[in-house]
């Protein structure tokens, strides 16, 4: 069996949620996650509005688009 190796950033996360002991304190932490990734996103969608590889056009050809996975049953 091949050993998981996690970076300093998980074990540090992995310490932080383990003094979490109410619901509670994790929906306050997967709100400030998605606070976080969202801020991260914002602003790389901005460099790249900015830079010209995404704008008005590209956004309206993505409108409406479904890019998930099918499954077959």
């Amino acid at each position: 069996m091949e050993a998981i190796t996690f970076s300093p950033a998980q074990v540090h996360v992995f310490n932080l949620v383990s003094h979490i002991k109410s619901s509670l304190g994790l929906e306050q932490l997967r709100k400030q996650l998605a606070t976080f990734y969202a801020k991260h996103v914002d602003e790389e969608m901005d460099q790249l509005w900015e830079s010209g590889q995404f704008d008005e056009k590209k956004l309206q050809e993505l409108r409406g688009s479904h890019f998930r996975t099918p499954y077959n049953k």
